[in-house]
């Protein structure tokens, strides 16, 4: 097993490389000044569509829903677990350098959702299919469906192997072990229960259920964090000069930190980041595509709050947790240092963050189902969807018995081999993000 972990570490160095992390961040500073700061200037308005958009247009869920789904897969362990990894790997100056991925990300989530909608197409079965793999092919052309093969491919992978299976479940059943000491097994055997009884009815029972849980679950854990951060908050001032001293100076080894480069800290905060906002991974379109809307702007907008509320809100408060407390400098990790931070700050906050972590987990578990699902659909037709329901659930089952570093390799590098083929898409579209941005903008002037 060791071997395997080498192995897997080294493809995930190579993956994650500065040719990757330059790409990203690039193609999201590109972005930034074609569509003239509109994470900035426009974030307002964005966050109105959320609740005042009118479903117009032709889809299968409300801007919400899809909202709702995307936000359902990609706030999950990455925010909890992730954060936590990226701190103990690269200091507190890993947290900066996910706001900036996170900041650059938003403008790439916008073009997303654009282009998501601008090229989506009706299925077999009468359902919406759009994403990356769509508008690779549709708007780069036929010659260039390779790139849209590779990426539903990849897709797939990262959600039967990455993001969608191992690491949610593994996150569940070590948390809730942990909290109340239930055994992995009973604990597997309810999630995977529950994901079968969910995902059977596709991304409007998706849509239904985390359109229910993510509000909830995002105000219970922003409170919650919250309240760490009010016990604690004579340390706070220190922690944020931490965090901006550690972004580019080396971080010192002590208690239980071994000391991180500022090389280190840059790359996990991006590729933590990344895994957490997936902004430039090309998943989220897959669940714009499915909106009712009119305008490919407007979903694009809608879009763009998820990496705010999942990177700018969410990851933040847990980095500042963790940091304010000391958690990050202990021997816990994962789950456990974030569990040991609420804990820290009162009674039940383990038993808190544990409810969180699961709620996250599964409803990310339920946002990659349908990223994959769509993604195989592209590859071989509807006929696909019931063999790769199954092969999913059953993998949920086996997601709690693989080992936490193995687990994250995995899916990091699965992630960056999703995230090169729409990255090529969204520098080649980036003309019609802009003509699509100027034409909604104009229709909001005149109206």
């Amino acid at each position: 097993m060791h071997q395997v972990e080498q192995w897997l570490d080294r493809a995930d160095q190579l993956v994650w490389g500065a040719p990757l992390l330059i790409l990203l961040v690039g193609t999201g500073i590109l972005l930034t000044i074609r569509l003239g700061l509109l994470q900035v200037f426009r974030l307002p308005l964005a966050l109105k569509l959320v609740f005042t958009s009118r479903n117009e247009g032709h889809g299968d869920v409300s801007s919400f829903g899809a909202l709702a789904t995307a936000l359902a897969a990609t706030i999950g362990t990455g925010n909890i677990v992730g954060v936590a990894t990226a701190i103990q790997m690269g200091g507190p100056g890993a947290l900066f350098w996910m706001w900036v991925a996170a900041f650059f990300g938003m403008a790439t989530k916008f073009a997303e959702g654009v282009l998501a909608v601008k090229y989506r197409k009706i299925d077999e079965n009468g359902h919406i299919s759009g994403g990356p793999m769509v508008y690779i092919e549709q708007g780069l052309g036929k010659k260039f469906k390779p790139l849209a093969v590779f990426f539903a491919v990849s897709g797939v992978l990262v959600a039967l192997f990455g993001i969608g299976t191992f690491p949610q479940v593994n996150a569940i059943v070590t948390s809730v072990q942990s909290s109340v000491g239930v055994p992995p097994v009973f604990t597997a055997i309810v999630i995977t229960l529950l994901t079968l009884l969910v995902t059977v009815g596709g991304i409007k029972n998706i849509s239904v259920v985390t359109s229910k849980i993510v509000p909830v679950m995002a105000v219970v854990y922003i409170l919650t964090s919250c309240v760490v951060l009010f016990v604690f908050a004579d340390k706070l001032p220190a922690a944020l000069s931490l965090v901006f001293q550690s972004a580019f100076n080396p971080t010192a080894a002590g208690g239980g930190f071994l000391g991180a480069t500022v090389m280190m800290a840059i790359r996990t905060g991006i590729a933590r980041g990344v895994f957490s906002n997936e902004a430039g991974l090309g998943s989220a379109p897959i669940a714009a595509a499915a909106a009712k809307v009119k305008w490919p702007a407007e979903q694009g907008l809608i879009s763009m709050t998820g990496t705010f509320i999942d990177t700018i809100i969410i990851c933040t408060l847990t980095g500042l947790t963790l940091i304010v407390t000391g958690a990050w400098n202990g021997a816990a990790e994962g789950a456990a240092m974030t569990q040991a931070a609420f804990g820290a700050a009162m009674p039940l906050g383990s038993f808190i963050l544990m409810l969180s972590l699961v709620l996250f987990a599964f409803t990310t578990i339920l946002g990659w189902n349908y990223y994959g699902e769509r993604c195989i659909v592209y590859l071989f037709g509807v006929k696909s969807i019931l063999p790769y329901r199954v092969v999913f659930v059953l993998l949920i089952g086996a997601g709690a018995f693989i080992k936490l570093k193995a687990v994250w390799l995995l899916a990091d590098i699965m992630n960056g081999l999703m995230a090169l083929p729409n990255l090529i898409a969204l520098l080649g579209l980036s003309g019609v993000v802009v003509a699509e941005t100027r034409l909604y903008f104009r229709h909001l002037k005149k109206n």
